[in-house]
């Protein structure tokens, strides 16, 4: 789950991290009353789940409180297209307005699960405000990394020794050992995949600010964070997810046309593989996971179908906990219930499979049958080409 710029720098305050001045506004005239109070110069800035906003035109200095209002009416109800929105962009429905500070240096600092080591990474780098994936390319050496023992926390020493690799020393040192830790506790104590600050700004006054911030939360765990889940704004959520997320289920929408319903991450992965290699391009997929009931299947099949783009199904099943049978009967009632008009083909293998088979044969509908995931791509792509 993600939350926006202002929400992120809210958490980031309580934990003792230094941030702008300002808040956040909905309405022009909101924008013009905070500039006042920031003293007239200040900065408009869209909030939006998506990097790049600078670069799209969502990032304005204005040296008045007029011009600020002029910025928002100009800013809200607008389509911010950046690299991460896509084309369709997102609508910006809220502003961050926020002092003006003087900038002598810039930082990245960040907070990462670290799968390959199994543990939480502090990543830094003397290049902040740019995105970090391009200065890992274009210099991996300016990339600074601590990777944290779970079982004793953020030491002080690695702090420091992130300090001097920055180019700070004494109390610019120490105030990074405090923004550092307080970043780690965030972390930790609210269930986060990802904490970003960038840039991590040092002012000519020589205070360290987060300028701006990213938080990622991992979903599984909003279960115990009720302050964290109210922060949701599913507005910037794609509907069919949040419905999916609701009934315990997981659908990410892509951007082709063949939807995919499968069981199991490894197996999505490795049937969008498939019908890509077959010349397919898929439009999202479902993993129905290893329990789901038929209701759960047939509320599934109907979130899949619901987009537009979608001109085919294949559903790929092996069924080892979860059953061929019931995926079957949730396959059929929600073809008949909604009266599926697009070539549909279902692979299943695994517990009850000969029922599962059954089931559809006797159906009476025209759902194509494979054996193989090679067979299963290859008519789906088939039959989405002739329509």
């Amino acid at each position: 789950m993600n939350i926006h710029e202002y929400q992120a720098k809210e958490l980031l305050r309580r934990f003792g991290i230094p941030v702008p001045r300002g808040r956040a506004a909905l309405t022009p005239q909101e924008v013009r009353a905070i500039a006042r109070e920031l003293g007239g110069s200040c900065v408009v800035k869209a909030q939006i789940h998506a990097g790049g906003r600078g670069k799209a035109g969502g990032v304005k200095l204005a040296g008045s409180p007029e011009e600020a209002e002029k910025i928002a009416g100009e800013m809200l109800g607008k389509k911010l297209v950046t690299h991460q929105t896509g084309p369709q962009g997102r609508q910006v429905k809220c502003l961050l307005v926020e002092e003006r500070l003087n900038i002598e240096r810039e930082f990245y600092l960040g907070m990462v699960m670290d799968r390959s080591l199994s543990c939480v990474s502090v990543i830094a780098s003397a290049e902040g405000g740019v995105e970090i994936e391009e200065v890992a390319q274009r210099s991996p050496e300016k990339i600074l990394k601590e990777a944290i023992d779970p079982a004793v926390g953020l030491l002080p020493f690695q702090c420091r020794r992130l300090a001097y690799g920055l180019g700070l020393s004494g109390e610019r040192a120490n105030l990074l050992l405090s923004i550092t830790q307080g970043l780690y506790r965030a972390f930790v104590e609210r269930d986060c995949s990802l904490a970003e600050i960038n840039p991590l700004l040092l002012t000519r006054e020589g205070k360290l600010v987060a300028l701006d911030a990213k938080m990622n939360f991992d979903n599984n765990a909003l279960f115990r964070q009720p302050e964290i889940t109210a922060l949701r704004d599913l507005d910037e959520e794609d509907p069919k997810e949040y419905e999916a997320s609701q009934l315990g289920l997981s659908y990410i929408a892509l951007e082709g046309n063949i939807g995919c319903m499968v069981n199991g991450a490894g197996l999505a992965m490795a049937t969008m593989d498939i019908i890509k290699l077959y010349g397919g391009e898929p439009a999202n997929f479902l993993d129905v996971g290893g329990g789901a009931t038929k209701d759960k299947v047939t509320e599934a099949f109907k979130i899949l179908l619901s987009d537009k783009r979608v001109e085919g199904v294949l559903v790929n099943i092996f069924g080892g906990i979860m059953r061929c049978d019931v995926i079957a009967q949730g396959v059929v009632e929600a073809a008949r219930e909604i009266r599926v008009a697009v070539p549909l083909v279902v692979r299943l293998q695994g517990t009850n499979v000969e029922l599962g088979k059954k089931i559809l044969s006797e159906s009476g509908l025209s759902i194509i049958p494979a054996e193989t995931m090679a067979e299963a791509a290859e008519k789906i792509v088939k039959a989405v080409t002739k329509k």
